[in-house]
């Protein structure tokens, strides 16, 4: 059984940056497709981002492009989630979740139902 642990959310001002975790204490990640989603409040969870088990390729939602950066760390037991330039409506519960992606090349959607492992989600808060 997978766990996945996330954390470093927080309360940030408009136009801040932050760095979130998303942490195995046992196994590995590497044949794992990594996705992150986000739940604001009101609204239903979405998908922001997914990096594809062994290439470690990146995919985005349109709506947070270009201030979004997923990654893997060499140890295999991270995936962090990079927010730069924060604002009001990226206020929401992140969580990260995985899905096996075996020994094949394939690449990782954003759809919260081909997820099997999720964690229990960290705050994000961005106010002035």
């Amino acid at each position: 059984q997978l766990q996945l642990v996330e954390s470093g959310g927080g309360l940030v001002q408009p136009g801040g940056s932050l760095r979130l975790t998303c942490a195995v204490s046992q196994g590995s990640l590497h044949y794992y497709h990594v996705g992150w989603f986000r739940q604001a409040p009101g609204k239903e969870r979405e998908g922001v981002s997914c990096t594809a088990s062994l290439t470690g390729s990146a995919v985005y939602a349109d709506s947070v492009k270009d201030r979004f950066t997923i990654s893997r760390d060499t140890t295999g037991t991270t995936v962090y989630l990079e927010i730069d330039n924060l604002r009001p409506e990226d206020t929401a519960v992140y969580y990260c979740a995985a899905e096996w992606g075996g020994g094949i090349h394939s690449e990782c959607t954003l759809a919260q139902t081909t997820y099997d492992y999720w964690g229990q989600g960290t705050q994000v808060t961005v106010s002035p």
